[in-house]
């Protein structure tokens, strides 16, 4: 008679197996591919805004524009340019300063009023720029393309708005915002954006109805306080992502991919965003004009914050690390 000496062992019970530790993947830098109807979206308040600032030329000849639009516009501009400069960019994106809860909110609903993207989005959008500035991985760079006449003039379109209908590279919220995400004010300002899209454009269109007490200041407020307004701004951020990536001069050093630029042209009307060079080699200072002569009025608006005491902690520049990163002029 054989017996079997070999024996079978139990198998562990659940309590008994060891535990394994999971490995958390890292985020990944896109999400995929945008929706449908999120691009039929944005190539409406691309191309609406556009077009509107197309005739706005004509119809002030033929038509005339009023003192109560000009100034409905300009206001709206203001607000929601230092919606998006001091608050999404300085504040949101890079923590250059510190500011209480009341304001933190006023800040995201400005900004969201220019109608530029969601806080939370346009934030994550921006880090990821900083994070691969003119190389893979950047949402906006002007030379993705190389850097023949012919690929940076594809190159200057794509980085300018192009990159808003590139369906496979919305950049993941998780891993570039995820402070803005834990954060619940922010997270009810994100969702309330459409609302804020309606809010932006009819604003201007009711003060002028109502003033007026006529169709006419209605419409002519929703064209030059909404549209108008909306398309300039528009392009005036958008040209900092493209032409301050290959127009103007380096006057400070940063990393070796990085190419941006102060363009002095523009540092009035983007509020002093067009010094993007001294920015890029700084990027959580408060003031990016620097320099003797630059004219930055975002970060003027900050010292006003810090003054009344809305903002503190502020990130004002360092004279012995800007002396340190100055470079060779380079145009």
């Amino acid at each position: 008679m054989s017996t079997d000496t070999t024996r079978t062992r139990p198998a562990p019970s659940p309590r008994q197996r060891p535990r394994q530790r999971l490995r958390q993947p890292k985020p990944i830098v896109v999400d995929g591919d945008t929706s449908l109807f999120s691009l039929i979206t944005l190539w409406t308040f691309v191309a609406l805004p556009f077009v509107a600032l197309v005739a706005a030329v004509p119809i002030a000849w033929g038509w005339g524009l009023t003192a109560l639009d000009a100034s409905v516009a300009v206001v709206a501009y203001v607000v929601t340019g230092f919606g998006v400069t001091v608050g999404f960019h300085r504040y949101f994106t890079h923590g250059s300063f510190k500011a209480r809860r009341s304001v933190r909110v006023a800040l995201a609903v400005a900004g969201s009023l220019a109608v530029e993207g969601s806080v939370i989005q346009w934030v994550a959008d921006h880090r990821r720029h900083h994070a691969f500035t003119d190389r893979e991985g950047d949402p906006h760079s002007p030379w993705r393309y190389g850097t023949g006449p012919a690929a940076l003039a594809k190159g200057m379109v794509y980085a300018h708005c192009g990159w808003f209908f590139d369906r496979g590279a919305t950049t993941n919220r998780e891993r570039f915002a995820p402070d803005l995400l834990a954060d619940r004010g922010l997270r009810v300002v994100d969702r309330m954006f459409g609302l804020l899209i309606v809010v932006s454009l009819l604003t201007p269109a009711v003060i002028g109805g109502v003033v007026t007490w006529s169709w006419t200041g209605a419409l002519t407020g929703l064209f030059w306080g909404g549209l108008v307004r909306m398309a300039l701004l528009h392009h005036v951020t958008w040209s900092v992502n493209s032409v301050c990536h290959v127009v103007g001069s380096r006057p400070f050093v940063s990393r070796v991919s990085d190419r941006a630029t102060n363009f002095w042209p523009l540092a009035v009307v983007s509020f002093g965003e067009s010094w993007h060079n001294s920015h890029h080699a700084d990027p959580t200072g408060a003031r990016h004009g620097v320099l003797r002569g630059q004219i930055d009025p975002s970060a003027r608006l900050i010292w006003l914050f810090e003054r009344f005491g809305w903002a503190w902690d502020v990130r004002w520049p360092d004279p012995v690390r800007l002396a340190n990163k100055r470079s060779v002029a380079r145009t």
